[in-house]
């Protein structure tokens, strides 16, 4: 009798290991897809990286250029022209990006007053409104910048017309640049940015913030000691991945703003690194750019994920 029982138990575990390699199998077959799109766009590409080491012409083969191994490495910072608009770059996307992460409290704030707001229909109409920015190109958007605070754009032609004889254009000057760009993208991003702390808040323990109602605690004594203290978890992951991304500034925004009187300030990494490659035809030298902002970015991630562990004990992984 024994010997049956333990017999059907056998058949029973194994029908449930089957059962959950089955449903395991089902699960990376949805995650598949997702796992072959990062395998072609971010993986494959670091084939290009070979580039780097050759004195590559375009319109030639590979195996037809000559190979230099590090020589475009050390030219980055041999050469005095080639080194000082390096350095130029770096300077610019450091001032901007600095300036981003002193703004990057901003979406969870937004996120909190906003989830304070007691009516559903005017906090789904202001979470639209803020997150639809984040679709329009910037293309788009410097011509919306351009209407508005452009040499005849409204803002100007107001003034003009009410008397005022200064004129205000922050699209063809090179001051405040990087504060001008970092406010941009906060703009348009900070609706989006706020979802993830929305998804946050929702989550909260409720219980927590009416204990505190009910031992008197006022709305902001409430935000203050229970709110943010409890979204700083998902702030401070949310800062690691970003500085992994710290020279990764992007392009669009950058491009679509730069012109003649602006260049030598918002000419980030990105941008410089196809101004070299698109634009000078020097293919090499941008890649070699390139495969060094990865390495930094890399090294970057690694230190804020460490260090994070190390004093709050939140981490990537």
């Amino acid at each position: 009798m024994s010997s049956s029982k333990a017999a059907a138990g056998k058949l029973l575990e194994t029908a449930g290991s089957r059962q959950k390699r089955i449903e395991s199998f089902k699960l990376f077959l949805l995650i598949l897809p997702c796992l072959a799109l990062v395998f072609v766009f971010h993986y494959m590409p670091l084939w290009g990286w070979v580039y780097a080491f050759f004195q590559y012409k375009p319109g030639m083969s590979l195996a037809n250029c000559k190979f230099v191994g590090f020589q475009n490495f050390t030219n980055l910072f041999g050469n005095p022209i080639m080194r000082e608009n390096l350095f130029r770059v770096l300077r610019n996307t450091l001032g901007i990006q600095c300036i981003n992460y002193l703004l990057m409290p901003l979406p969870m704030l937004f996120a909190i007053f906003l989830s304070e707001i007691k009516s559903t229909r005017f906090q789904k109409c202001v979470q639209t409104l803020t997150t639809l920015p984040h679709f329009i190109s910037w293309v788009i958007m410097f011509s919306l910048m351009s209407s508005l605070f452009g040499s005849s754009g409204l803002v100007n032609s107001l003034m003009s017309k009410f008397g005022a004889e200064m004129t205000v254009n922050i699209l063809t000057t090179d001051k405040h640049v990087w504060l001008i760009q970092a406010l941009l993208y906060t703009w348009k991003n900070l609706g989006w940015n706020a979802i993830i702390y929305f998804a946050a808040i929702t989550g909260l323990d409720q219980e927590v913030n009416e204990a505190a109602m009910i031992d008197g605690a006022s709305r902001w004594q409430r935000i203050l000691h229970i709110t943010i203290p409890l979204l700083m978890p998902t702030f401070f992951v949310l800062l690691i991945m970003s500085i992994g991304n710290f020279l990764n500034s992007g392009i669009d925004q950058y491009l679509a703003f730069c012109n003649a009187l602006n260049k030598e300030h918002i000419e980030v990494l990105d941008l410089y690194v196809y101004n070299l490659g698109i634009g000078s035809g020097q293919i090499s030298f941008s890649v070699a750019v390139g495969v060094m902002k990865s390495v930094i970015a890399l090294i970057l991630f690694t230190f804020a994920n460490t260090a994070s562990k190390k004093i709050r004990g939140t981490s990537v992984f």
